[in-house]
Parts: C-alpha cells; sequence; structure tokens
C-alpha cells in the first residue's frame, strides 16, 4: 500500500473509499495551524474536527467557494475526476473554504488529488482575475474508510456539515452537496 508523509501521514489504498478534506490558501492564520498541531489531543480525528471547525467559522482568510460559479467549477471537477476514472465519488460538500469529499480512489490518490485541484484552481483564478496566486492550500488530509459504519458515519459528517456550520437548516438545503443534487425527495418528505 502506498504511503508518504508531508506535515501528515498518507496512507493511499488503491480501489478503498477514502475520506478527502482540503481547504483554500490561506483560510487559516498560520498562528492557529500552528495551535491546533501543538495541541494534545485524545486522537488525530479529534484534532481533524477542531481542525474543521475553525474552518466551519470561516473567520480568516478568503471564501471564494461561498460564489455559485466558483462551487459549481469545484464540483464540475469532483464529476469529471469520476467520469475520467480516477475515483468514483460517493459524497461531497463545498464548504465556503474547504471540500469534504468520500470517494474510490481508482489511480493513485496523489495523482486524483493533483489533477481535481489543478484543473479547478486554474479555472477558479481564472474566474476571479487572479493570476500567479495559489489557490488550494498544498496538502490535504485523508482518512482510509475501514468499513461500513464508518463510511455511513463519515457519509452523514460530510452532508451535515452545513448544517452543523450554521449555513443550512437541512443538509438538502445546501445546495453545493451530493445531499443537495441526491436529496430532495427527502428534503420534502422531511418538511
Amino acid at each position: 500500500m502506498p504511503y508518504y508523509e508531508r506535515n501528515l501521514p498518507h496512507w493511499l489504498p488503491q480501489g478503498k473509499d477514502l475520506f478527502v478534506t482540503w481547504r483554500l490558501g490561506g483560510s487559516l492564520p498560520v498562528n492557529v495551524v500552528e495551535d491546533l498541531r501543538s495541541k494534545k489531543f485524545p486522537s488525530e480525528g479529534h484534532r481533524f474536527r477542531e481542525f474543521d471547525t475553525q474552518l466551519d467559522a470561516h473567520r480568516y482568510g478568503p471564501d471564494w467557494l461561498m460564489r455559485p460559479q466558483i462551487a459549481e467549477l469545484v464540483i464540475a471537477g469532483l464529476k469529471k475526476a469520476e467520469e475520467e476514472q480516477l475515483c468514483r465519488l460517493r459524497s461531497y460538500v463545498v464548504m465556503p473554504n474547504h471540500v469534504h469529499v468520500l470517494f474510490s480512489a481508482m489511480v493513485p490518490l496523489e495523482r486524483t488529488m493533483f489533477l481535481i485541484k489543478g484543473r479547478t484552481a486554474r479555472q477558479a483564478n481564472i474566474a476571479l482575475c487572479r493570476t500567479g496566486k495559489p489557490f488550494w492550500q498544498n496538502e490535504s488530509f485523508d482518512h482510509w474508510i475501514r468499513n461500513f459504519a464508518e463510511f455511513d458515519r463519515v457519509r452523514h459528517y460530510i452532508e451535515s456539515n452545513p448544517v452543523k456550520a450554521g449555513l443550512a437548516a437541512r443538509p438538502c438545503e445546501w445546495l453545493s452537496s451530493s445531499a443537495s443534487s441526491t436529496g430532495f425527495s427527502r428534503c420534502v418528505e422531511s418538511d
């Protein structure tokens, strides 16, 4: 199984379901990131949730993904990766400054992420009239899903993220999400 390390360890089992999160460049100040990295947490999952809570508050940095045109570019990039058989998309949400995806990697994750992030960064920078500036933070968080119960928890976490962040009352109301694109009937039924 491929493995590499940068700031975080990365296990990259091809063909397995993976939970991947990445964020906009500058979405968290260096001092906040350093503080979160230096704190003791019971597990890396707890550390991840604290990072995610900071991102959900979107108090710092850009929130370009709030713009429907930019969010749609990211969603189109995810769907294109699936069409090209780089991955099988299971669940996603595009938040104001970060993205959560659950997918099955069909090629090495590094290649999939390079293509998704590279394409979407280029397109978003053009749409935002930005040149020569990074769009995404270099590194992503990834977690290998071990079983169906974990798969279901992660899918729920992803699709409920807009509700947790106070951006929607129900998951299906957040348009930049797989819950919205697949869950309209569930949303109507729950009214």
